[in-house]
Parts: C-alpha cells; structure tokens; sequence
C-alpha cells in the first residue's frame, strides 16, 4: 500500500506518462483524459495536506524538493491542454503551490506566465489567464508587480482587442489583472511618480468600453463588468487622466443602462426566463455588471478633480432609466413575502444588502448633492410618470404595474432626508412654492403634505393593514408609513390611533425579529402623541396583554426589552384617568409568578420581570405608588435579592428599590414581611450583601440607594447607621472598581454636607480592620485617590460641596491626616508612555500631603474641569478678564502680576489672526460666550428626576468653590495661606485668579522655585 510519501511520486508519474501517451495526443481517448483529470484532482487534494506548512489543512510528508519541481513542471504543461477542464484544474492546482513557493522556491514562475502569454496559443493563453487573475489578486505585492507591469500591459492589451482568438472570459480576466496593476500603479505612485504617469498615460487610456453582448452564454458580461470595475478603479486613482474621456465613458454607461433593461425586464422582473451560465459553466448575473457600472457613475459626480455635469435633459432621462432600474426584482419579491424580516434587513438604511437597488440609491445621493433643485425637478417629472404609467398598465390588465410604482417610492424613501434638506433650503430662500408644487405621497415626506392630505395617506395605509388580500411586504411598508405619520400626529388627529393599535395588535403575536421590532417602535411612537390622552381602560389592557404574551418568547432580545419597557413606561404615565392603576393590577401579577416561577439558572427571567416591575414604579404618579404595589412585590423581590448572584438580577432588584425609595418610602416603612421584619430591615439586608459579595458588578448602584434611604427615610436609618457605615468604611479597603467606590464614598459626602460634625464625630471614634485605622483616615485616603474619577452631575457637586465643608471645618483631626498627593515624575518617567508592563515594573511613586492640601487641589481641580479656567467658555467671566493692574492676562492673573513684560505685535503669528469657519461651531461651544462643561443644558445629566431636582444640583458650583476660596483667603482659616505654598504653580496662578483682593498676600507666598518652574514650563 503507497505511503503519503509515495502519493507524489505516483501522481508526477501519472501525469507524465498520460501526457505522453498516443492517447492523450488522440482527442478522442475519453479515457486518458479522465485518467488525468482525476491525477489533478487528488494532487490538488495533496498539495493542501501535504505540500508546505504554509496551508492550514498541512498534515505533514511534504515532498523533496526535487520532486515537487518535477511536478511544478507537469502541471505548468497543462495549462496548455487541449481539454479546458484540465487546464482550468491544473491553473487552480499552481495557484495553490504558487501561495506557498513563490517566490523563494518558485522564482521563475512570474516570468514562466508571461513567456505563455506571449505564445500566441488561445489554449496557453487561457491557462496562464487563469493563474495570473488569482496570481496578481493574492501573492503579488505592487513592488513586485511593477517591474513586469510595462512588459505586461501590452500584452494584456493585445489579448483583450483580440476577439476572434480568445473567448471573453479569457478577456475578461486580462481587465481583471490589468485593474490590479491600476491598483498597484496607485499604491506606488508616490515611490514611484514618473513610472506611474507613463503607464497611466500609455496604456490606461487604450481602453475601449463598447464591447457588445454576443454568443450563445453570457460570457460577454464578463467584459464589461471587469471594464466598469476597472473604470472606476482608474477613475478613483488618476481621476485628471481619465477626465478628458469622462463624458464619453458616461455616454457609453448610460448606453448600456437602456440596452440592458429589457434583459433585465426578462430575467429578473418578469417570471419566463432562467438566467444562463457562461461557457465555463460559471453563473454570470446581470446585476454584476449593472451595480459597477452605477458605482462608476456615483464615482464619476463626486470626484472633484473629474466631475461630471449633466444638461436637463441627460439629468431627466438618467432618472427615468435609475427609477426603472431601483424595482423590486422577482426574487426580491419571493423572499420577502416569504420572510418580512428579512424584506426589513435589506430595506433598513444601516443593513441594507448591496445590490443594483442600493446602488442607483447611492447615485440618487450623489446627484441630489451634486445638482439639488434640477434633481429635484426631475425626480418629480419621473415620478408623475410612473404614476401615470402604472395607472394605464392597471387599467389594461397588467399585472406587475405596482412594480415601477414600488420602485420610484422606494428611491424617494432612500433621499427623504435630502430632499426635505433642499426643501428646507428653498424655504429659506423664498423658492420652496416650487417644490410644494411636486408634493411626494410619501411618508417620509409628511412634513411637507397638508393635514388633510395626510390624513388621507394615514388612512391608505390603515386600510392597508386591514385588507385581507394584501402580501406582507406590503403591510410592512404600511407599518412604516404609520410609524412616519405618527411623528407629525397632532392631538386632533390622534382620535384614529386606538384603531391603529388594534390593527396592530395581531401583528405582536405573529411577528419576529426585525418584524416585531418595527412593530414595536411604531407602537412606542404612538403611544407618545399627545402624551396618551387618547388611551382607554380597555385598550390599555388588550396592550399589555399582547406585549406580556409576546415577552417570554423575546426575553433575551435586548432591543426588544428596551423597546417593551418603553411602550409600558408610555402607558403608565398616559395622560388618560385610571391607565395607570389599571396596567398595574392587569401587569403585576403575571411579573410577580415570573420571578417566583422561575428556574434557578433561567435569571434572564427574574432580571426582565424586575426591570418591568421598576418600569412600572419609574411611571407612577406624584401621589405614590398606589394602594399595596410594595406589599404585593416585596416578598417575591425580596426572596429573589437574598439568593441571587447574576448581575443584571441584582441590579435591576436595587434599582427597583430605589425607585420604591424615591416614589412612595412610606409603603417600604410600613411594611412588614411574615418573618417579622421590617421592610426597610430587609433593603438593608440585600446592601450588607451586595456589600459582602466580592463580585463588585452587582453592587454598583448600591451608592443610589443608599443616598436616597438618607434623602427620604433618614429618621429611620438612623438606629443602623453606626453599623451601615461601618460596613461601608470595610468594604471601601477592598473595593477595585472606581464606579463601586464612588457608590460607597457619595453617601458619605452627602452626610457629611448635611451633617458634618456628627458625621466626623462618628468616623473619629470607628475603628475599621485589624489594624484599627480610623474610620475617617480611611475614608478621607479613599475620596482623595478616587474623587478626580467621580462621575455624573450630582455625585461631582456633592463632591466639591463636601469637600468645602470639611474644610471649613478646622478640625485637629483633619489636619493630622495624610493622603496620596501628586505623582512623582522620575527620570525613567519622564516623557514616557507607562504601559502596564512599565507600570507593574515601576510603579508610580507618589508625594504625601495632608488631607487639606489635597482637598483644596480637588476643589481647583473641579474648578477647572468644571469652570471657566478649564472649559475657556464660562459664560459669567471672559477668558481674558482684566487683573488688578488693568493688564489682559487671560487665565493666569497672578503670574501676570508678578512678572509683566510688554506684548508685541511679533509675538502674535499670522495663522492665530485668521480664523477658519469650518471649527467656528466647536469655537461656539467651547469659546467665548459658549456653555460651561458642567452646563446641565449641554452635557447629559443621568441622574434620577429626584436628584436632579435637588437644590443641590442647582448650585453654581463655580461660584461656590470661587466664594470658599476668596472667604479662606481672608480669614487664613485652617492655615490657608500655608496650604497654597504646598500648591504646584498652576494651582498658584489659578488660586490667585479666585481671590484678587488678596494677590498682595499671595505674591509674597511665591517662592523662587516656583519662578524657576515657571521660566522652564516656558510660560513667560
């Protein structure tokens, strides 16, 4: 039995012996031609397992070399086989070897293809075509291409003009390499200037695209997709080369968009013919070269260094022939009455599948930009012809006449934005009558139709969704066409939405997927208008119904849970009597029996029943919660928390909590589970245990909860809060995360801002961990090393107000604290990315300060972060305010006080004189007069409605740390004046900007070295 070592031999020896034989000379000898097909079909097989270590299936055996040259040699000869098969097996064959061996072991391999090129044989000549399509695609890099490439090109050339010699597709593959020596031209150009322009010059432009569509196959098609890939290859690499002849190439593509419809019409809009193969037996669609040749066209109306321009009546019949082109094609049309998800994927703008209709979209965009009103104009004389064409076909019978119509909506669904940007634009200009006049009847265009008009296409599409007779894709778009009209619904016209939602209703409980998502957000938008007035009790009810049916097949959805918590947030807090009562004892009893009726590794279940649940309480009313909603949920949510370890169950049972808190804490305090306790004993159980628990994940909104307990039931924590607090204070010297830290640390700034001196007393006298250290040198070590990561817009404020206040404070024991100040830039630090290698191996040294020094460093720091010093847009103050002396020192007034020198006019560059309008809107934000980086107006505020609302977020936090540090200076309260000398000389400068009525005091506290750390930052 041969050996895998044997396996080459025995091939080298079968090819060569079969192709020396009579019978192989002998057209007619079937059998040696099989024989040989079968040697190259196996030898393929071994050349993957068996050749090099370089393929992924290498199995080991590979050949010596000096066989794996003989059997390089045999397969080469085949690619001048009589039989086409073979040579097309022996061309994939050496492509395979070449992967691995070229060039090292294969060095002549290159120069071996283009000597068969020039050979003149159609059989050779289709071979090495073969191999150097995949050669050139994969292993030639453009360093190595470009020596052979003038050599080459000429030879390509002569091949592509000989029609009468070689088949298209051989031709066809000869433009396939010739776009990726274009390619490779445009890589090197830069390396290589003078060789790219030559051969860009010589041989690019030779190219002629008017190749006709002839013979018994498509192969033909071939040509011309492989002509239009590279037309826009050449077009996007040596645009000004190509524009001379860019009006022409446009003709001819145009030319081509008109002959070929009817083709199109044929084989894939009408249902007669069967799409045929090429001669290699290789499928060749129409759409591979329609989709090239208008990607070309979109190319050709961007590019700025050839640009195409078109006359009124090119730019109509363009349009005329694009609208045609964007139909639905009869596969289109069977998959997606088969699956409207899938009709929903490909038509969605963000997942559209590429294909001849998203092109000619993509050209529509080009145009509209490139010729906005004409375009418009002409869109508008192409639709009313398609309507009316479409009306004629319909009344004569014709039974694809929605097709076209389907088509020119689809392209003016695809430019709504666009279009209404014109529209708007002419608007502006007092032109917009003009284009109201070409009012478009659809959805994505109801901003620009009369209400009653509206109404009327509000009501196509309800009769759309009602009609027994219409396929689904066309429900779908009915489905879309509410969803639009819903944004623009008034009050008045919200009287027909019930009616809608019940239409709708069905489509819940037969949709999935993409489906059930657009049925969703339409119902989400309809739920808003008029802010659900229009809702009734039983309407209410059939809703929730639908949605908690459809709820346990979609749970691990996350679009749809986010979708389904919005839709039931809309419901409860309906402007309509008794919804939200209503929804509530219709939709919590069914959310209770799945937290309690859940398996223990299903926890998806409880987290979505809990997350609904904090739904329901986020909507509740100002009155409360309603009679028993705590009472009804507690024993199951608490049951759940106390044996919980999934994350997203944990968090979503505290945040229920806090809502609970926040909404109605008078049913969380009066009530008591069958085990005797308390409610409010039972929250703080589930804190001590998220507090125990070492996974952080699920405790990170602890620090919500907690401050809320203390905002609402204050009095009543009371009794644990020495013990509350001293979990607190043990977890923090374990805790990792930042976000975990700053859940435990808030709570403590906000009792201290409400309650500072019984707070520092009570820290004072706790000791914490075996080493006894005390509770506030535990907490002030950790505020100050992780204070700078706080986030979110009350935490910040609590922060820096907190800080003021113990400050303020001047007690002994403050002081005696020292913290972590700032890092030490060592000589191997210095001007050095510290990655986390570097880190571990030299970790960061850092100075040692006393608590005040580093609370007055935060409290710049947040002046800076969260001010004018930082932000250099403060509304109050302009950057560049007048000190003392009256000199304009922008925002370093101390330091200009103490060493001034006169401007000149050289010390200004020109560029700083002008001023560029493409940043003019991030100068309005973040410039002169723009908003303050902690305006809640421009950064997102993700706090709760109750903190929010909060006195304390209305604080002007700037102002306030301005009048702390101005008020310090002047009473020199805990040693202030000492305080700054500790203080780099930034911190100085701005230090002194906050208290002008003391820079006499101040200048004298400058010492020498911060002068000198001054001249060498370079500020003077």
């Amino acid at each position: 039995m041969a050996t895998a070592a044997d396996i080459p031999q025995v091939l080298a020896s079968t090819l060569n012996l079969t192709r020396t034989s009579e019978s192989l000379q002998n057209s007619t000898s079937p059998n040696s031609s099989r024989i040989l097909h079968s040697a190259i079909i196996v030898l393929r097989k071994y050349v993957k397992e068996h050749w090099s270590p370089f393929f992924q299936q290498f199995r080991g055996d590979a050949p010596q070399p000096e066989l794996k040259d003989q059997i390089r040699q045999v397969v080469f000869q085949g690619l001048s086989d009589p039989d086409r098969k073979i040579r097309s097996l022996c061309a994939h064959t050496l492509s395979t070897i070449a992967n691995s061996d070229w060039p090292d072991e294969y060095p002549d391999l290159l120069k071996l293809l283009v000597q068969l090129l020039l050979s003149g044989s159609p059989n050779a000549i289709h071979g090495a075509m073969q191999v150097f399509t995949e050669f050139v695609r994969t292993d030639l890099t453009e360093d190595q291409l470009l020596p052979v490439m003038r050599e080459l090109m000429p030879i390509l050339l002569s091949i592509l003009s000989a029609n009468e010699h070689h088949s298209p597709l051989t031709r066809s593959r000869t433009i396939a390499v010739f776009r990726q020596c274009v390619e490779a031209l445009y890589m090197v150009k830069d390396q290589h200037p003078q060789g790219a322009k030559e051969a860009a010059e010589n041989v690019l432009l030779d190219l002629d695209p008017q190749q006709d569509v002839s013979g018994e196959y498509w192969d033909g098609l071939e040509i011309r997709i492989q002509i239009f890939k590279t037309l826009d290859t050449i077009h996007t690499s040596f645009p000004r080369i190509l524009a001379p002849y860019l009006p022409a190439y446009v003709v001819a593509s145009l030319h081509h968009l008109h002959a070929l419809y009817p083709t199109y019409v044929r084989y894939y809009l009408a249902d007669s013919a069967v799409v045929p193969n090429s001669s290699e037996g290789e499928p060749i669609e129409l759409y591979k070269l329609v989709t090239p040749l208008v990607d070309f066209l979109t190319t050709a109306t961007r590019q700025s260094k050839a640009r195409v321009s078109f006359d009124h009546e090119t730019l109509g019949k363009l349009v005329d022939i694009l609208m045609q082109w964007a139909q639905m094609t009869k596969e289109n049309e069977e998959e997606w009455a088969a699956d409207a998800n899938l009709f929903i994927s490909h038509e969605d703008d963000d997942t559209q599948v590429y294909s001849v209709r998203v092109a000619v979209f993509e050209l529509f965009s080009s145009l509209l930009t490139l010729s906005s009103v004409p375009m418009v104009a002409a869109i508008h004389t192409s639709v009313q012809r398609v309507v009316t064409e479409a009306s004629q076909t319909r009344e004569a019978g014709g039974g694809s006449w929605w097709r076209p119509l389907e088509g020119a909506f689809a392209v003016l669904g695809s430019q709504s934005e666009l279009i209404l940007d014109i529209s708007n634009d002419e608007h502006d200009a007092g032109r917009r009558d003009r284009l109201i006049s070409s009012t478009f009847s659809h959805s994505r265009y109801t901003d620009l139709l009369p209400v009653n008009v509206r109404g009327q296409y509000l009501d196509a599409a309800i009769h759309v969704l009602e009609s027994n007779e219409t396929e689904i894709p066309f429900k779908v778009s009915a489905v879309k066409s509410i969803q639009y009209y819903a944004g623009y619904m008034s009050e008045a016209e919200s009287a027909t939405i019930p009616r809608i939602i019940r239409d709708l209703g069905p489509f819940l409980l037969e949709t999935s997927e993409d489906t059930l998502s657009l049925v969703l957000e339409t119902v989400s938008v309809l739920s808003g208008v008029a802010n659900g007035s229009w809702f009734t009790r039983d309407l209410a009810e059939a809703l929730t119904a639908a949605l908690l049916d459809v709820w346990p097949k979609n749970i691990k959805d996350p679009i749809f849970l986010s979708i389904l918590n919005d839709i039931l947030y809309a419901i409860v807090t309906a402007k309509a009597p008794t919804i939200y009562e209503t929804t509530v004892k219709y939709v919590l009893p069914r959310l209770i029996a799945s937290i309690d009726n859940t398996n223990v590794n299903e926890t998806w279940v409880p987290s979505s029943a809990l997350e609904l649940i904090g739904t329901l309480a986020r909507g509740a009313p100002e009155a409360g919660l309603g009679e028993g909603f705590f009472a009804a949920i507690a024993p199951s949510v608490f049951n759940c928390l106390k044996v919980a370890e999934d994350r997203d169950v944990l968090q979503n049972g505290v945040l229920l909590l806090t809502l609970v808190v926040r909404k109605d804490v008078d049913q969380l305090l009066s009530w008591t589970h069958a085990d005797g306790q308390m409610g409010l004993v039972h929250v703080l159980n589930v804190i001590a245990r998220l507090l125990q628990n070492q996974d952080e994940s699920g405790g990170l909104v602890i620090g919500d909860l907690i401050i809320h307990l203390f905002r609402r039931a204050g009095e009543s924590v009371l009794p644990v809060l020495p013990d509350l607090l001293q979990a607190m204070l043990v977890r923090m010297q374990t805790a990792q995360t930042a976000t975990f830290l700053q859940s435990l640390i808030i709570p403590f700034a906000f009792l201290v801002y409400n309650h500072r001196d019984a707070v520092l007393e009570l820290l004072e006298s706790t000791r914490v961990g075996e080493e006894g250290r005390s509770g506030l040198d535990v907490l002030l070590n950790t505020w100050c090393e992780n204070a700078v990561t706080f986030q979110g817009f009350w935490p910040t404020r609590i922060s820096a107000l907190a800080l003021c206040a113990l400050l303020h404070a001047e007690r002994p024991s403050l002081q005696t604290v020292v913290v972590k100040g700032d890092i030490i830039i060592t000589a191997a630090t210095k001007n050095t990315i510290m990655t986390r290698s570097k880190t571990r191996a030299e970790p960061p040294q850092f100075t040692r300060v006393t608590f005040p020094v580093k609370a007055l460093k935060l409290l710049l720091h947040d002046l800076q972060t969260n001010g004018d010093a930082a932000t250099m847009a403060a509304r109050a103050a302009p950057l560049d305010a007048a000190s003392d002396d009256s000199v304009s020192v922008g925002p370093f007034p101390l330091l200009a006080s103490v060493f001034t020198r006169p401007k000149k006019d050289s010390d200004w560059s020109d560029e700083e004189k002008v001023k560029d309008d493409r940043f003019s809107f991030l100068a309005d934000m973040i410039g002169v007069g723009g908003p303050s980086f902690d305006d809640d107006d421009v950064i997102a505020n993700n706090d709760d409605e109750d903190l929010r609302k909060d006195p304390i977020s209305h604080i002007d936090l700037r102002a306030h740390i301005t009048t702390f540090i101005r008020e310090s200076a002047t009473r020199d309260s805990s040693g202030f004046g000492t305080l700054v000398d500790q203080l780099s000389a930034e911190e100085m400068m701005l230090c002194g900007e906050r208290c002008r009525t003391k820079l006499k005091k101040l200048k004298k506290r400058i010492s020498i070295a911060c002068y000198l750390m001054v001249l060498g930052m370079g500020v003077l």
